[in-house]
């Protein structure tokens, strides 16, 4: 494997110096640090500002440029500070540290054959449910867990992960590899959910439909008064359709909630009440639809 070695470049009277290299750097994007503290995952970087004259580092994949205070000439140091960058990333130095803590733990939820796993952080803009490995080939997260043989759905929200299991295990066989496999895969900052999500079904909002006045009724009360309890239980719920005529209200119940055995329960002792009490005289009966 060949060294790296280091070209530096320094215009006279400059405050910037470039140090060229040989082979390219393992970083996504050009990155700007003003101070160590902004240098705190980039250990290379966090080495440069310990030397009393840098002011600021740029790194790109293929130069590193270094600003100086005015407290002495380029021409003074920059053999040093090449020899020093030369042997940081000869000795195996990490460039930007893309592993940060991430702590996850396993919460049951009343759908004995769904564990939620939650995160410490945000992992999601949105809601994602993959009821097969075809269905998840937007998110590489989900592509992995599925390759799991006990895995039969996944669903994902802001910051868990709400997985289905088949009945061929039990948790207590599998919640420790699921949670350290995915705790594992977060810190080491791989993507969950691919930019481009064009094909991915997102759950329907209300900003997805045109509702009538009645119906956005409906969707509120859903969304202040139902979903924080439904999303507590690993699972999410979506205005579907409503019939006027005969005061039915249809709903998607995703994650957790999807074929949960007391589902049925919630539905008419609990959803069913809220609304009646929230706006009289509109909703009679909820049906649910499984996502």
């Amino acid at each position: 494997m060949t060294d790296f070695k280091i070209k530096s470049d320094c215009k006279n009277g400059s405050d910037w110096a470039k140090f060229n290299l040989n082979k390219s750097l393992n970083i996504d994007s050009e990155k700007k640090f003003n101070n160590v503290e902004e240098a705190i995952d980039a250990p290379l970087v966090k080495q440069l500002f310990y030397l009393p004259f840098v002011k600021s580092v740029i790194i790109s994949k293929s130069k590193i440029k270094i600003e100086r205070f005015n407290i002495l000439e380029w021409s003074e140091v920059i053999e040093e500070v090449s020899k020093q960058i030369e042997e940081f990333l000869n000795n195996g130095g990490e460039i930007i540290n893309k592993k940060k803590p991430v702590s996850i733990y396993a919460e049951s939820t009343p759908n004995p054959s769904v564990m939620k796993f939650v995160a410490n952080k945000p992992i999601v803009s949105s809601t994602f449910e993959f009821k097969n490995i075809d269905q998840a080939k937007d998110s590489p997260l989900a592509q992995k867990l599925f390759h799991y043989p006990y895995v039969k759905e996944i669903f994902m929200d802001y910051n868990y992960i709400s997985i289905t299991k088949y009945e061929i295990s039990n948790w207590d066989e599998v919640i420790l590899e699921l949670r350290e496999f995915i705790k594992n895969y977060i810190e080491e900052g791989k993507i969950i959910i691919n930019e481009k999500v064009s094909n991915i079904k997102l759950t329907e909002s209300a900003n997805q439909k045109k509702l009538n006045s009645i119906e956005s009724q409906i969707v509120n009360v859903l969304d202040q008064y139902v979903k924080p309890a439904v999303a507590s239980d690993g699972g999410n719920i979506a205005f579907k359709k409503y019939d006027s005529k005969n005061k039915i209200l249809k709903v998607v119940l995703q994650g957790a909630c999807s074929g949960c055995p007391s589902s049925t329960f919630t539905l008419k002792n609990g959803i069913e009440n809220i609304l009646k009490e929230m706006i009289p005289g509109i909703v009679e009966k909820v049906e649910a639809i499984n996502g």
